[in-house]
């Protein structure tokens, strides 16, 4: 498993660096958008919250970007192994599609939780407006957020391996996912059962509200946890029911 994750991770550096424009492109996008709301929030705003509402910008832009990636970025990985023909290669492996899928997720992650904290200073630079970083707190919640992004991306993963073209799909995403980063609970308490809100919620407290890890109580933690694990479970019990189907009807070979 050690190779595999590592050999995933090289291929998603590998391919970040190799296409750099596209990848350049990207990053350009994503902070395009943010200064539409920063201008947004300049020149439309109240003056009064308009520090308050940039952070919060910086904070939500951040996240929708690492969602958006973390979890849509394995429906176009299978999708373009399958119209490579290597799909079925990476089926046949000793270690399981399942195994390969979480090493290239988590490389996936990796990657892009660099590129989004250059974005962060980007974004701050732009703004005129400092974050708080508690990095044992970072650490300890995004731990769990990120297994539970995981286990949306083998949800997505699992709709590609049987249906191979999910475009559509994976755009209506850009839009629920847009909500998860930036509806707050306060607003919404009900998208505490959501996936990953509850950990991007309390990692919106830490960095613009300065909140330290000894805030957040048994509750809170166990909420996190707990709706890691679940969503988690349902994206694996996701992509093995579409791996099953996937197989008893020979899609595995095919695009």
């Amino acid at each position: 498993m050690l190779t595999v994750f590592e050999a995933n991770v090289r291929k998603v550096v590998i391919e970040r660096r190799r296409y750099l424009p596209n990848t350049i492109s990207l990053v350009v996008t994503f902070y395009v958008i943010f200064l539409a709301m920063f201008l947004g929030i300049s020149v439309i705003g109240d003056p009064a919250t308009a520090e308050a509402n940039l952070r919060f910008a910086i904070v939500g832009n951040a996240f929708w970007f690492l969602l958006l990636m973390g979890v849509s970025s394995m429906g176009w990985e299978l999708t373009t192994e399958a119209t490579r023909g290597t799909l079925e290669q990476l089926a046949m492996s000793p270690v399981g599609l399942r195994a390969i899928l979480a090493a290239r997720m988590v490389g996936t992650l990796l990657v892009n939780l660099v590129i989004t904290s250059a974005m962060l200073v980007l974004t701050m630079l732009t703004a005129g407006q400092w974050l708080s970083f508690d990095l044992p707190l970072l650490a300890a919640v995004l731990a769990p957020t990120f297994v539970a992004v995981v286990g949306l991306g083998y949800a997505v993963a699992g709709l590609a391996l049987v249906f191979k073209q999910i475009d559509a799909l994976l755009q209506v995403l850009q839009f629920v996912f847009l909500g998860f980063a930036f509806v707050p609970l306060s607003v919404a308490p009900w998208l505490e059962l959501a996936p990953v809100v509850k950990g991007i919620d309390m990692i919106r407290a830490a960095l613009i509200e300065g909140v330290t890890l000894s805030a957040f109580g048994p509750r809170d933690w166990a909420s996190l946890v707990l709706n890691a694990a679940v969503y988690l479970a349902l994206g694996l019990l996701a992509f093995a029911l579409a791996e099953r189907r996937a197989r008893s009807r020979g899609l595995m070979g095919q695009y």
